[in-house]
């Protein structure tokens, strides 16, 4: 068949291109989704920091009330007691070697193995306790007590 001699065409000519923006619905819904998530990650990381800050916090106000090297160490055996039961019901029982066993449970390396167990176990109740013993123990206690207080 042909066409008619008076019909006109012409070329047929692609769209133009659709524009970036402004963004289809379904893109809009995406960066929504993707904000919100980054929002609640945001939140749940702050409360989360601001969490462990307030427990170091504790720790260290706890330490600086005690006047003495033994009284530091009492008030590190008193508060590594405490957060033991957030990981053993009667963790606050324990003594002596279990004690120490229990402290050193699920930890990447002994951290009271040594001296540091001892001095913990015995120096609340030594009146000659070392500061730089105490200085050692601190941040072992520290680091453990942060660990269980997660």
């Amino acid at each position: 068949m042909r066409a008619p001699p008076d019909l006109v065409l012409r070329d047929i000519h692609a769209a133009p291109a659709a524009p970036w923006w402004p963004l289809a619905p379904g893109w809009w819904m995406v960066l929504a989704v993707l904000v919100m998530t980054i929002a609640v990650i945001a939140f749940f990381a702050h409360r989360r920091r601001a969490h462990r800050r307030a427990v170091a916090r504790v720790f260290d106000e706890t330490l600086a009330r005690a006047d003495s090297p033994a009284a530091q160490v009492a008030a590190m055996s008193e508060l590594l007691r405490r957060a033991a039961r957030r990981t053993h019901p009667d963790a606050d029982r324990f003594d002596g070697d279990r004690w120490r066993a229990h402290l050193d449970a699920g930890a990447r390396e002994p951290l009271f193995a040594g001296e540091a167990g001892t001095v913990l176990i015995e120096g609340a109740f030594r009146r000659d306790v070392e500061a730089a013993a105490v200085a050692g123990l601190r941040e072992r206690a520290r680091r453990r007590y942060l660990e269980w207080m997660r």
